[in-house]
C-alpha cells in the first residue's frame, strides 16, 4: 500500500508590492501560512531516467507538470539515475492564489530526497525550489514566516495566530502575470513591518487590481464579509478569499451556505508544513 504525502495549500494573510527590480520580477512583503487543505503525493519507483504522473491537474501536460520537472531537477542536481511515477489525488484549485503547483514540487522535493537519499540540506532544497516557482521555497522553508524580496528573503514566524478560516473560491481562474503587468497596479508601496502585521494591518495591494478586473473575486469578498467574517482579503493574485471565522463550527457552517458554483472550505491555520522535520537542517 503506497504512502500519501501531502502537499498544503498557503495563504497569504498580507501581501504588499513595494517596488519592482529591473528584471522585471515584483519586490514583495508578505505573510505566508500553511493550511490543513491538501493535494495528497504518491510515489513508485520506476527504472532510471523514467517520469510518468497520473491524476493530477489535466490541463497541465505531463512534461509540464511542477512534480515531473522537480523529480528531474532534483536527480539532475545529485548526479543520480532514478526514476518515478508520482500520482496526485488533487484538490487545490488551479489559479486560486493558494499555491498548489508550487506545494506539490515542493513535496516531491522533500519526499524523493528523503526516498533516493541524496541528502540535501532544507537551504539547498529551497535553492532547488527557486528554479521552479518563487513559492516553492516556503513551502521547503516549512514554517509560517515573513518574506521578502521576490519571497526567497524567508524570517519565521510563530506568533501567527493558527485561526479558522472560510476560503472560497468564486469559480474562476486569476492570471498572475496580467496583474502583476497591470498597468494600474501600485507597485511602490511604502514597506510595511512584522510589528505592523501583527498589530492588525493585514492589506493585500494587489486586491483592488483584482476586484477591478474579475468582479466574482469582489462579489465573493463582499459575501463573506455578509456573513459576519473578520479580516476578509485575497489570498495571493486570487482567485480564492477567505475570512477569519469564530471557530470551526461557524466556519463549517458559513462554508457549507456558499453559492453554486463557488467552492468553499472550512479550513485551520497551521504555522509548521506536515513535512516539516526540525532535526533535517
Amino acid at each position: 500500500m503506497s504512502i500519501s504525502y501531502p502537499a498544503p495549500a498557503k495563504l497569504n494573510l498580507m501581501l504588499r508590492v513595494v517596488g519592482q527590480r529591473p528584471d522585471g520580477y515584483h519586490e514583495l512583503q508578505t505573510v505566508f501560512q500553511f493550511i490543513d487543505f491538501a493535494d495528497q503525493l504518491q510515489f513508485s519507483s520506476r527504472p532510471a531516467g523514467q517520469f510518468s504522473r497520473s491524476g493530477g491537474a489535466a490541463t497541465v501536460a505531463e512534461a509540464d507538470d511542477l512534480t515531473i520537472r522537480a523529480a528531474r531537477l532534483l536527480m539532475e542536481s545529485a548526479g543520480i539515475q532514478e526514476g518515478v511515477h508520482i500520482h496526485i489525488d488533487k484538490v487545490l484549485p488551479l489559479g486560486g492564489g493558494i499555491g498548489g503547483g508550487s506545494s506539490d514540487a515542493a513535496s516531491t522535493l522533500i519526499v524523493l530526497n528523503r526516498l533516493w537519499r541524496t541528502g540535501f540540506t532544507r537551504q539547498e532544497l529551497m535553492a532547488l525550489g527557486t528554479q521552479l516557482g518563487a513559492d516553492v521555497p516556503v513551502f521547503i522553508f516549512g514554517q509560517s514566516a515573513w518574506a521578502e524580496g521576490i519571497g526567497e528573503q524567508l524570517s519565521a514566524l510563530d506568533e501567527v495566530l493558527e485561526s479558522h478560516y472560510v476560503l472560497v473560491h468564486p469559480g474562476i481562474a486569476v492570471s498572475t502575470r496580467e496583474i502583476f503587468t497591470a498597468p494600474e497596479l501600485t507597485r511602490q508601496h511604502p514597506p510595511s513591518t512584522i510589528g505592523a502585521f501583527l498589530g492588525g494591518v493585514m492589506e493585500n495591494t494587489l486586491q483592488s487590481t483584482v476586484c477591478a478586473r474579475y468582479p466574482e473575486v469582489e462579489s465573493a469578498i463582499q459575501w463573506l464579509k455578509s456573513h459576519g467574517l473578520r479580516d476578509v482579503r485575497l489570498t495571493g493574485s486570487g482567485a480564492c478569499v477567505f475570512g477569519v471565522a469564530e471557530d470551526a463550527s461557524s466556519a463549517r457552517i458559513i462554508a457549507g451556505q456558499v453559492p453554486l458554483p463557488w467552492r468553499s472550505w472550512a479550513v485551520k491555520g497551521c504555522n509548521r508544513h506536515p513535512l516539516f522535520d526540525p532535526a533535517e537542517q
